[in-house]
């Protein structure tokens, strides 16, 4: 069996036809994933706990569920019953919760086997995956698959770097501005960030109530569609007629682009364009300026309070306070000293300001604004979705730098606004690129609640783009 082809939907047909055993799957899966602690891709790995899930699977499990017997990872701010749940921060590392949160459960009872919990940037604030908190290799950050030098993403980085270098085809992450499309786009695989309130939020340390959700991501369009259909329920989806789908570009999320990614994301709306899809030259007016007014102000301020109810509920007695004197990551202890715990945001003259009038007003005035923009622009042009490059940039060198201001705001550029508008996107790897060798991404996002069209429109692409190779 080629692992490194393995797909979420083949293992489970394998399982079912007797190919495999989950305890063949699950050791080749644990193997991998310590052959490849350079990575830094995991905090807990379950070796034991995994083992014998496995082995009761083989000798009584349903063979008809749709997850049975198959290995995948948890991002480490879900909780899992009985594994330690740090949201990637030093004073979470001995929480444990009692109950897997629900996105988990439904995974477990469609007979997913759970592997270990991996690692992210610390307590999701960041893009790079560069956390001093944790790690297995010998430096710090969660690595790309397939090049150790360079970010894996964030910051659902340890999931996006285990579905990469083929330790598993699929797991959870969580997205508050890019957090499963960003990983997913640099180590090439799939993912998806469902519309706000798709699936239940429980268990999950959180930043961002107004942007938060988990998200699955895995080796294919397919197998994402797997993973949403046991989270959220409905029929199986089928893959889209591409000759009617209609597809806006919009031309300023084609700007800061490296060579590879230009290339590359030319090449796929041709590509797009010879599969019968329409393509729609669009414009957005105040898309960035609107986006502006929401992104920092709402993640900022509900940072406090929402973290301040997720202590609470984990009966750790632990203060905001107490959690952030002990934040490893220089960029995020700057940005929960400075700013969460405070309530201020920084002015357009540097200064600090009280935080709690700009916050009504991003989600008063200009959150409602930022979708009713998306709404028109959907309506008015009648398109399945908007595309664009996922990151304008491919994986760059993981070290502190990775974590500036500056490269946080260059990477979510293009898919934090569909976050604050709440609506669904899909990110599809589409190539390796032709200098760097790295994995570029697109992303497809549509109106609110159209998440299974999305899905299906994204499993046609399976076909187009194909996956992409497996790192050396």
């Amino acid at each position: 069996m080629d692992f490194d082809q393995l797909t979420l939907s083949q293992a489970v047909a394998d399982l079912r036809a007797g190919k495999i055993t989950s305890t063949a799957l699950t050791t080749e899966a644990l193997a991998r994933a310590k052959a490849k602690a350079d990575l830094n891709a995991f905090v807990t790995l379950d070796e034991a706990g995994a083992l014998k899930a496995a082995a009761a699977y083989d000798a009584t499990g349903d063979k008809t569920i749709p997850l049975g017997g198959v290995p995948i990872v948890i991002k480490d701010n879900i909780e899992v019953a009985g594994l330690p749940c740090s949201a990637g921060t030093p004073a979470l590392k001995n929480y444990i919760p009692r109950a897997d949160a629900p996105v988990v459960a439904k995974l477990r009872a469609a007979g997913a086997i759970i592997i270990g919990k991996t690692s992210m940037h610390e307590l999701a604030f960041g893009i790079s995956g560069y956390n001093t908190a944790f790690k297995t290799g010998e430096a710090f950050g969660v690595r790309n698959a397939y090049d150790r030098s360079l970010i894996a993403g964030g910051s659902s980085s340890g999931t996006g770097a285990a579905l990469g270098a083929r330790i598993v085809a699929g797991g959870l992450g969580t997205d508050t501005g890019g957090s499963v499309r960003v990983p997913a786009a640099l180590n090439g695989c799939a993912s998806l960030r469902p519309t706000l309130g798709r699936y239940p939020q429980g268990g999950i340390a959180p930043i961002s109530r107004t942007r938060d959700t988990a998200g699955p991501m895995a080796a294919t369009m397919a197998d994402v569609a797997l993973l949403d259909r046991v989270i959220a329920g409905g029929d199986e989806i089928t893959p889209a007629d591409l000759a009617g789908v209609r597809i806006g570009i919009v031309k300023t999320m084609l700007t800061n682009l490296d060579a590879d990614t230009d290339a590359a994301f030319q090449a796929a709306v041709a590509k797009l364009k010879a599969q019968g899809v329409t393509i729609v030259e669009i414009e957005m007016p105040q898309l960035a300026e609107l986006n502006g007014q929401i992104s920092f102000p709402v993640a900022l301020y509900e940072a406090y309070d929402d973290l301040v109810a997720y202590l609470a509920h984990t009966g750790t007695g632990l203060s905001v306070e107490a959690l952030a004197q002990e934040i490893s990551s220089a960029d995020v202890k700057g940005t929960y000293d400075d700013l969460v715990i405070p309530r201020k945001l920084p002015a357009p003259d540097g200064t600090l300001v009280d935080a709690k009038p700009i916050y009504d007003a991003a989600i008063e005035i200009a959150r409602p604004a930022l979708q009713a923009l998306y709404s028109k622009t959907f309506a008015d042009h009648r398109l399945d979705a908007i595309a664009f490059p996922t990151t304008p940039r491919v994986a760059i060198p993981s070290n502190p730098e990775s974590s500036t201001p500056e490269n946080f705001g260059l990477f979510i550029q293009n898919t934090d606004p569909g976050s604050n508008a709440g609506i669904p996107g899909v990110q599809i790897p589409i190539a390796l690129g032709a200098t760097s060798k790295l994995p570029i991404g697109l992303e497809l996002d549509g109106p609110a609640g159209s998440d299974r069209r999305l899905l299906a429109i994204g499993m046609a692409l399976d076909a187009v783009f194909g996956r992409l190779p497996a790192p050396h």
